[in-house]
């Protein structure tokens, strides 16, 4: 569930746009010694210049004039992400795995809806999921549900997390210490980064500007320095407008990401954004998020989240519940 609140924290720290010509310029792309594996919803993929990602930055340091540039460019983002108050979009994710898929073939295709209400209330819901098992007669991939695979449902509404698991037909409910709530939930193991602070991103992430694979787009790379980031993504790259700093592209390598032994990475696209828009009324969108009841026959587990990384957390059992 962390990996997926990071990945949703990272999306929605923007207003979203749709893809355009990243997927084939990518692979023109230089200037970066980072290992690239670039693709688009038709599977094709390049791989680019192998890079381990250690504890140490994992690049060259930037000289004045780059840091300088860098952070006119965050600043500006910042700027564009501090005005956010509402989004709604719709998505598609294309999940490779070299285990699960020949190289180049997606392993699955989700579709789902992501919805968003300042400061630390979100939505992240897969409504349908497909999965490779092969390829037809003239070559095609073979794509289709699969028995009990539903793809991820949860909510934060600022106080709970709430996890539907539909797979295993049980309702995971976290509580969040005061000290994780609003504002104060970026310092937190959930990194909501929707209101972005440009100090405060390059304290917990190795970032920097590399060269654009298109005229009028600028490319970020963010590459975690916690050990529990670490362990839910190896690298983020992130595309944007040089005009306006929203996102074109957005791509998650997993953290045991290799070009040629695990060549594992999400890649999103996005459609149907509305950014701050509550014509309907704010209050009827916060309602959105406040999730339906589970059916009778679904398990209820229910705990805090610690606010740290230290075990012990108060769990308290309610009525009809269990308690982990």
């Amino acid at each position: 569930m962390m990996r997926l609140l990071t990945i949703f924290a990272w999306i929605i720290t923007f207003s979203l746009l749709p893809l355009t010509e990243f997927d084939s310029a990518m692979g023109q792309q230089s200037g970066g010694t980072s290992n690239r594996v670039i693709q688009n919803s038709t599977g094709r993929v390049t791989t680019q210049n192998p890079a381990v990602t250690t504890p140490t930055q994992p690049f060259p340091a930037l000289n004045a004039a780059a840091q300088a540039q860098l952070q006119t460019l965050l600043n500006n983002w910042e700027q564009q992400s501090k005005g956010m108050k509402t989004l709604e979009c719709s998505f598609t994710r294309w999940h490779y795995d070299m285990f699960a898929a020949p190289q180049g073939q997606f392993a699955s295709r989700a579709d789902g809806v992501i919805k968003y209400a300042a400061p630390d209330k979100g939505l992240f819901r897969v409504d349908q999921i497909v999965f490779f098992s092969g390829f037809d007669a003239n070559q095609q991939p073979i794509l289709q549900p699969q028995p009990g695979q539903f793809g991820e449902h949860w909510v934060c509404n600022g106080e709970q997390l709430i996890e539907f698991d539909r797979n295993q037909k049980e309702c995971r409910i976290q509580t969040l210490p005061p000290d994780m709530r609003g504002q104060k939930i970026f310092n937190s193991p959930l990194p909501f980064v929707f209101n972005l602070d440009a100090q405060q991103i390059q304290q917990r992430y190795w970032v920097r500007q590399v060269q654009a694979p298109a005229e009028g787009m600028l490319l970020i790379e963010a590459w975690p320095k916690r050990q529990e980031d670490r362990a839910q993504y190896k690298l983020v790259q992130i595309a944007l407008d040089a005009n306006t700093f929203l996102p074109r592209a957005l791509l998650m390598y997993a953290p045991n990401f290799h070009a040629k032994n695990a060549p594992k990475w999400d890649h999103y696209e996005f459609r149907e954004s509305k950014r701050n828009a509550i014509g309907a009324g704010f209050q009827r969108f916060l309602g959105n998020f406040i999730p339906q009841k589970p059916p009778a026959d679904w398990k209820i587990i229910q705990n805090n989240l610690s606010p740290g990384p230290t075990p012990g957390a108060q769990q308290a059992a309610v009525p009809g519940t269990e308690t982990r």
